[in-house]
């Protein structure tokens, strides 16, 4: 590889990538594919929710983040709107790495989507669950992706609060609402949901701790799945506590009317209480 200037945009957004858990920002550090001893030392790193990330390389403060950010600092041109919204357009997320003075470089980073994620949308679908992302990345990306898997809506260019509102909004309207997330950002939306899922192979361990759920790794057919296996669990604990019930008060029937027997008094307990045990054993099975 050639040799890079100590300035080149290139090394200091993997240096300040490297410090942040943002899927973008870790693709644009990978990306790199620099040494260790080629990264600078970031100091006063500080993760911007929402927006991205800022820090001190060599005495000089730098800014790697989204749109917003370059907006809130001010350095928004004509000419840079018009390069970062060509790139939103073809559905890729756009880092922005700028000092004090002037935008340096942009990373366009584009997601792709995995079929397993497309299968399961599609098995949540036939459960009967709608569903929405959320997303710091700009519209046209969240809908290009949104489109791509089936998602039945999208919304872009939130924040954490941003993301929150919308689960309060939902739960407003009614609805049961399951949040999955696996960052920072995701942590107040996966509090406020009825039930969150942490993707713990990818998550932060903010996520992780505030979610309901974590699945261990990063398929999310396992949501799916983790909905299937309620629904059955469910059943089974109605029909074991329906069972119970029901042969208990027929035991009570017949001790008021004299017919009652030892045998009886035994199935009506232990016997039960077997069945119910084999019952719910049929759960491994799934």
């Amino acid at each position: 590889m050639a040799e890079i200037s100590e300035l080149d945009p290139q090394i200091i957004a993997a240096s300040l990538g490297g410090r942040s858990d943002h899927p973008a920002s870790k693709a644009i550090a990978k990306h790199a594919a620099l040494d260790a001893s080629a990264l600078k030392l970031v100091e006063n790193f500080e993760a911007l929710p929402g927006r991205g990330v800022k820090g001190i390389v060599e005495g000089e403060l730098y800014h790697l983040g989204n749109h917003r950010l370059i907006e809130e600092l001010g350095l928004g041109t004509p000419q840079l709107n018009e390069s970062l919204s060509r790139l939103e357009r073809q559905g890729k997320t756009v880092v922005a790495l700028s000092n004090a003075t002037q935008v340096m470089a942009l990373f366009a980073v584009a997601d792709t989507a995995k079929d397993s994620s497309q299968t399961a949308i599609k098995e949540l679908h036939e459960l009967g669950i709608r569903t929405m992302m959320l997303t710091g990345d700009n519209s046209h990306t969240a809908q290009a992706i949104a489109q791509q898997v089936g998602i039945d809506e999208a919304r872009g260019n939130l924040r954490p609060a941003d993301k929150l509102e919308a689960i309060v909004e939902l739960q407003n309207r009614g609805r049961v609402v399951g949040m999955v997330g696996d960052g920072i950002n995701d942590a107040p939306a996966l509090a406020k949901s009825q039930i969150g899922f942490a993707m713990a192979a990818a998550g932060t361990g903010t996520a992780i701790e505030t979610a309901d759920v974590a699945l261990m790794d990063d398929d999310l057919r396992k949501i799916p799945a983790f909905f299937r296996l309620s629904r059955q669990a469910a059943t089974v604990l109605k029909q074991n506590i329906g069972f119970a019930l029901g042969v208990k008060a027929l035991f009570l029937v017949f001790t008021l009317m004299g017919l009652a027997t030892m045998w009886m008094a035994v199935f009506a307990d232990v016997g039960v209480s077997l069945l119910v045990v084999l019952n719910g054993l049929r759960l491994l099975k799934k």
